[in-house]
């Protein structure tokens, strides 16, 4: 089965062996790239909607597996067992619906050692999540296909690992002469910033565009809160600005 670069990217993070639980399956397509690749032994595909649900019905029967990909529907982590998944993927959604399941899902999350999410938007709302639930961000990757960035975020619960989030945020503080706070972190990825690519430089160009297609919108009014939030823009841009000067490209 030929995976999407960006399926293809979080499969390689799911340990060999794993338990997987995979929610917002869609075609189930990474439960079985996973099981055919050994990274995982068996695995829940877990999807709403119905079409996408029977869709991954079908994918898994056609591909044998029924006797070890469960293909379940249910809304985020309602599809679970608190110790049925060691591994959790959710790809695809806002980071901000993605935190919102692993909140309301959080007992669900008993026994998973690994959690490897891709938000579409947001970015920044999930590892404000991870950072305050007691996961650590271990690893995050950034790629472009077909014309869209998408970033990968892999935590690990902070008893599971020896990296610390202080460490992780707090002692990246400095990178390359810029200091990059904990909110700036929070934004861009700690790890990002420490080997950004080209496609780091292309996402963070493009929100330079964004906002500033914004400050056209805003100067078309005279109102304080206009003036206000123009000004927080052009010292966001500035900053975004100095941080791509100062940061190499690296080729990874």
């Amino acid at each position: 089965m030929k995976l999407s670069k960006r399926l293809s990217q979080i499969l390689e993070q799911i340990p060999r062996g794993s338990r997987l639980a995979d929610i917002g399956s869609d075609h189930a397509l990474l439960p079985v790239a996973a099981v055919e690749s050994g990274a995982a032994i068996k695995a829940i595909a877990g999807e709403v909607n119905p079409g996408p649900y029977d869709a991954a019905v079908k994918q898994v029967m056609e591909s044998g597996m029924t006797e070890v990909i469960s293909v379940r529907r249910g809304d985020g982590l309602d599809v679970l067992s608190a110790g049925e998944a060691d591994v959790i993927t959710i790809a695809g959604m806002g980071g901000s619906l993605i935190a919102a399941i692993l909140d309301r899902g959080e007992d669900k999350l008993a026994g998973v050692n690994r959690l490897i999410l891709q938000p579409n938007v947001g970015e920044d709302i999930l590892r404000k999540w991870l950072y305050s639930h007691a996961w650590v961000l271990i690893e995050e990757f950034i790629l472009e296909e077909d014309g869209k960035i998408y970033e990968i975020l892999v935590a690990e619960p902070a008893e599971l690992t020896d990296l610390t989030n202080e460490q992780v945020y707090l002692e990246r503080a400095i990178a390359q002469g810029v200091e990059l706070n904990l909110v700036w972190l929070l934004r861009m990825g700690p790890w990002l910033t420490k080997t950004p690519n080209p496609v780091f430089h292309d996402k963070w160009k493009a929100e330079i565009e964004k906002m500033n297609y914004i400050l056209q919108s805003l100067s078309r009014s005279d109102q304080d809160s206009a003036v206000g939030k123009a000004n927080e823009i052009r010292s966001d841009i500035e900053f975004i600005q100095e941080v791509l000067a100062c940061l190499p490209k690296d080729k990874r």
